[in-house]
């Protein structure tokens, strides 16, 4: 079984920083793209930051110069380090990884989120 674990969020003011991180741990071979998504009360879940697993990052136009993902392979973990917030940040930050499970087999999986607010 594999399994997604976030943590690192809170509750913070406006030009704070964060630093959310999620941990795999299961059965599985390797794991190709991690990334990070959020969704705010009414909204629909969105990209935020997704990393490789040679490390090419790619970013939402709204967190651009302000999040930095990363990734440390060895331990099996993905990090979101979250400068500059804005109230409009506030969201469930959920991780999302794909897995290698198997000759020619995958399987994309979700963390149960972590609440991020920033206070204005």
């Amino acid at each position: 079984q594999v399994q997604l674990v976030e943590s690192g969020g809170g509750l913070v003011q406006a030009g704070g920083s964060l630093r959310l991180s999620c941990a795999a741990s299961g059965r599985f071979f390797s794991i190709d793209d991690m990334g990070w998504y959020r969704q705010a009360p009414g909204k629909q879940r969105e990209l935020v930051a997704t990393i490789t697993s040679s490390g090419s990052t790619r970013y939402s136009d709204s967190v651009k110069g302000r999040f930095a993902i990363s990734r440390d392979n060895a331990k099996n973990t993905v990090y979101l380090q979250m400068n500059s917030l804005k109230p409009e940040d506030t969201a469930v930050y959920y991780c999302n990884a794909r897995f290698r499970t198997g000759f020619m087999a995958s399987q994309n999986h979700w963390g149960e989120g972590t609440q991020v607010t920033v206070s204005s």
